[in-house]
């Protein structure tokens, strides 16, 4: 026996069925909060006529950016050497650390404590 499954993208406000061509899925944020609505092309300019005084007066901030490091944390390679720093200090003080990778806290407090 044979199936046939048919998947149909309605707009959500209405219910009409999205062809191909005749609407989509819209993504936007507000207060913080990303959401996406599948809407059809008469119901997206409703939604772009709606927003557009809002968005005329609005400043764009374009995409979030990761939150910067401490200006007193070392970065790089003042990081790179301060880790290999840590690595030696650790060996010659008998505690076994790795070559690559984190090393644990307690061992980098330890070596804070020494120097």
């Amino acid at each position: 026996m044979a199936q046939k499954v048919i998947v149909e993208t309605v707009d959500d406000l209405d219910g009409t069925v999205l062809t191909d061509g005749s609407g989509g899925t819209v993504s936007f944020s507000f207060q913080g909060r990303s959401y996406e609505i599948d809407l059809s092309e008469d119901n997206q300019e409703r939604l772009a006529e709606a927003l557009e005084p809002y968005i005329a007066k609005a400043r764009p901030t374009g995409q979030r950016r990761p939150q910067a490091a401490p200006r007193n944390a070392p970065s790089g390679a003042a990081n790179s050497g301060r880790l290999q720093d840590i690595r030696e200090w650790a060996r010659a003080n008998g505690h076994e650390v790795s070559d690559r990778g984190r090393i644990s806290k307690v061992i980098q407090e330890a070596y804070e404590r020494a120097n």
